[in-house]
C-alpha cells in the first residue's frame, strides 16, 4: 500500500511539474535600433521574414515623442510616455533630469515590464543584453536576473547569452531583452538607407538567422513569443524629428497565440509593447500610470 501511495505521489508531482512547465511564458524581444519602416520595405532580410511568417506585423507603428533613442526604449519597456516615465531625452540619469516621473519605486525608477513581472510572478527570470551603456539607465537592474553589456557595437556574445540563459531557464517564465545599436550608428555615421546601413542590418539579419538556428535545436523556438522592436526611423544622418522616416517604425510578434496574418494595419504606438508583454504573462492589474494599450486583432 505505501508503495502504491508513493508512486501516486510522484506522478501528481510529474504531472504537476509538466502542467507548471507548460504554462511558463517565454518571451525574447529583438531591439533594432534606428531599424525604420523605410528600411524594413527596402532591404533583404529572410530571417527575420522567416520568423514572422507565422504572426503579426505592422509598419505604421508610432515612436513617442521625442523620436530619439532613450525616450523610445524606455517606452517600450514601461508602456508610457515621456510624459509618465519623465525620460525625455539621451542625457537622462537617476540623479539628473528635468521631468519628474508621475510614479517610481522605492529606488525612485518609474515602474518597467521587468518589475511588473517580477511582481506578480517572482519565479520567472529577466535578463537584458544591450552595446548602448546609457540604454539601462531608466531601468531598475534589481529585477533583472541576467545584466550583459558588449562594448564597441559588439552584439553576437550577447545573442549566445540570450539563447544559454533561455535554455537554462527554460522551466520557469523568461523574459528577455537584447538589443543591438550597431543598425543606428551605421545610420548616424552613413545615413539612414546608405550601403552602409543597408549592410548593418543585413548583419543583423544574418545574427538572427544564427540565434533562431541555436533555439530552434535546443528545442525552445515552437514555444516562444518573439517581438522584433525599435525606437524611431532616420533621415539623412540623424533622428528627432516627426518626418515620416523618423516616426514611422516596424512592429512584430509572433509565437502561440498569435494571429498568422503577415503585415496588417492597427493602430500601435512603440508605448503598447509592455501591455501586450503583460497580456502574454497574463498578468491584468498593472500600474495605473501605464498610458499604452494593447492593440486589436494581434492575439486569436
Amino acid at each position: 500500500m505505501k508503495q502504491i501511495k508513493f508512486a501516486l505521489l510522484v506522478l501528481i508531482l510529474v504531472n504537476f511539474q509538466a502542467i507548471a512547465q507548460k504554462k511558463s511564458k517565454h518571451v525574447l524581444i529583438l531591439g533594432f535600433d534606428g531599424f525604420s519602416t523605410e528600411a524594413f520595405k527596402a532591404v533583404k532580410h529572410p530571417n527575420i521574414d522567416m520568423m514572422f511568417a507565422d504572426g503579426t506585423l505592422s509598419v505604421t507603428t508610432r515612436p513617442v515623442m521625442p523620436s530619439v533613442t532613450m525616450p523610445n526604449w524606455t517606452s517600450h519597456l514601461t508602456g508610457s510616455g515621456p510624459e509618465e516615465h519623465g525620460v525625455t531625452g539621451n542625457d537622462w540619469t537617476l540623479q539628473k533630469h528635468s521631468l519628474s516621473a508621475v510614479e517610481t519605486d522605492a529606488d525612485g525608477y518609474y515602474p518597467s515590464i521587468f518589475k511588473v513581472l517580477k511582481d506578480k510572478q517572482p519565479s520567472a527570470k529577466t535578463a537584458f543584453y544591450y552595446n548602448w551603456k546609457e540604454l539601462i539607465y531608466p531601468i531598475n537592474k534589481k529585477y533583472l536576473d541576467e545584466v550583459s553589456f558588449e562594448d564597441k557595437d559588439g552584439y553576437r556574445q550577447n545573442y549566445k547569452k540570450a539563447v544559454d540563459f533561455m535554455d537554462n531557464n527554460r522551466n520557469n517564465a523568461t523574459l528577455v531583452f537584447l538589443y543591438d545599436v550597431h543598425t543606428d550608428h551605421a545610420g548616424h555615421s552613413f545615413g539612414w538607407m546608405s550601403p552602409e546601413y543597408i549592410k548593418a542590418i543585413e548583419e543583423a539579419d544574418q545574427a538572427v538567422g544564427e540565434m533562431l538556428d541555436s533555439l530552434v535545436k535546443k528545442d525552445l523556438y515552437k514555444d516562444t513569443h518573439i517581438l522584433l522592436i525599435t525606437d524611431h526611423g532616420g533621415i539623412k544622418k540623424g533622428h528627432g524629428g516627426v518626418s515620416m522616416s523618423e516616426m514611422q517604425v516596424p512592429w512584430l510578434i509572433t509565437g502561440p497565440g498569435i494571429k498568422k496574418q503577415g503585415i496588417t494595419e492597427f493602430q500601435n504606438s512603440n508605448k503598447n509593447t509592455s501591455l501586450v508583454l503583460a497580456k502574454i504573462f497574463g498578468i491584468k492589474i498593472y500600474p495605473e500610470s501605464w498610458t499604452g494599450t494593447v492593440p486589436k486583432g494581434i492575439f486569436k
